[in-house]
């Protein structure tokens, strides 16, 4: 997903930050086995966009949303 994402970001000018779920206790808690997942905002109040997968419309649709976030 890393490398799908890469370009989405890049094209709205937003950064990815990569956390482990397995390392953080909460995180593999909320997410369990839906990892990959990739989040809009940070890994506790962040609204998931998809896991597994990218679903490139929920995300691209999700940035133009909410531009300067």
């Amino acid at each position: 997903m890393r490398a799908a994402v890469a370009p989405l970001a890049a094209h709205h000018g937003v950064g990815i930050v990569e956390l482990d779920v397995d390392a953080d206790a909460a995180l593999e808690e909320r997410y369990g086995l839906r990892v990959p997942v990739l989040l809009l905002g940070g890994p506790t109040d962040g609204v998931e966009l998809c896991h597994y997968t990218l679903d490139h419309a929920a995300v691209t649709r999700a940035l133009a949303e909410n531009a300067g976030y």
